[in-house]
């Protein structure tokens, strides 16, 4: 937990707790309309997610409260339970506008940075690790604050998204089908994403229960709006579909993710991804949807940029991943 002498006179830290989710979203909430993440998490949103990780609230999460006991920021520790280079560490957090320079964020970065490095010596200190801040483009504050930290900017992403008329056109492929996800093929599109995502930056292995945690199941998870191409009958690729509840009541209207997106090697270069983006996109404008949206890594060694952007998808946020490379270690901490 962080220090209270670190905040400041009347503020008090705390470990997290499960029920702080309603909490943490309201923060984001009075966030948002400066920091401009384009997301409306609701409280059952941050449960899945810290659930989703395996989040252990009271070693890895704080919030810091003001006299009153009202929690006006956050932070979180947490990594993925599989990986196949270096054991990331993902920092998250936020503090309120209202109380942003007085050195809160400052403090909480300190003790996210102390207890990623001990996470990462008590889970995987033969490997090597990277401590990890996504840091959206309208928070000029805290890219400074990481920076100051002694973190680097790694990696470019982009949040595309483009509306639901004048779709484009769902060309054949040939060999392949174009068909709705279902249930029985859950398993065989996740070793599909694992095949497709081989060679991409921060990319992991995914086990069946990480798997049903961060992505199909999700209560956001669309299996009506996703699609699979099928050769041989065989998945060659796919795209996962997400409408967020919460984002829709924030918005006004519903807007379609596409949240993972893949194809096999041997099967790139024949259209496969045009056709399900395509297919997905008219789906969507069936059910009510008016726009899309996607993130894509810049560096993308597929060129997914190009392929979006061919699609009509504009940029309309950017984040860069800021990390601390943490070298291996042969002492494991308990």
């Amino acid at each position: 937990m962080a220090d209270d002498s670190a905040f400041p006179e009347g503020c008090t830290a705390r470990p997290l707790r499960d029920d702080d989710a309603a909490a943490v979203a309201a923060v984001l909430a009075a966030a948002e309309p400066i920091d401009d993440t384009g997301e409306y998490p609701d409280a059952e949103d941050v449960t899945e997610w810290w659930r989703g990780w395996g989040l252990d609230p009271r070693r890895d999460g704080t919030v810091v409260c003001d006299p009153a006991g009202v929690v006006m920021a956050y932070a979180t520790v947490m990594a993925s339970p599989t990986f196949r280079d270096a054991f990331a560490v993902y920092l998250e957090g936020r503090v309120r506008p209202d109380v942003r320079g007085r050195g809160i964020g400052r403090a909480l970065l300190a003790w996210q940075l102390a207890r990623g490095t001990a996470l990462h010596a008590e889970r995987h200190p033969e490997a090597p690790g990277a401590l990890t801040v996504e840091v959206p483009g309208g928070m000029r504050s805290l890219e400074g604050l990481v920076r100051r930290a002694g973190l680097a900017a790694e990696r470019w992403y982009r949040e595309l998204q483009r509306p639901l008329t004048a779709l484009p056109d769902v060309r054949p492929v040939p060999g392949a089908d174009i068909v709705p996800f279902t249930w029985d093929r859950d398993d065989e599109v996740r070793r599909a994403h694992n095949a497709a995502f081989t060679r991409h930056h921060g990319s992991s292995e995914r086990d069946p229960e990480a798997w049903a945690s961060l992505f199909t199941g999700q209560r956001s998870f669309r299996p009506d709006l996703s699609r699979l191409a099928v050769e041989d009958g065989a998945v060659l690729g796919y795209v996962l579909a997400y409408v967020y509840e919460a984002d829709t009541a924030a918005r006004g209207t519903p807007e379609v993710v596409l949240g993972q997106i893949g194809v096999l090697p041997q099967a790139r270069s024949r259209g496969v991804a045009s056709a399900l983006i395509a297919e997905v996109l008219r789906t969507a404008a069936r059910h009510d949807c008016r726009t899309a949206g996607l993130g894509v890594d810049t560096e993308n060694v597929t060129g997914a940029l190009r392929l979006y952007e061919g699609l009509g998808f504009r940029t309309i946020r950017t984040r860069v991943s800021w990390s601390l490379a943490l070298p291996p270690s042969t002492e494991r901490r308990t």
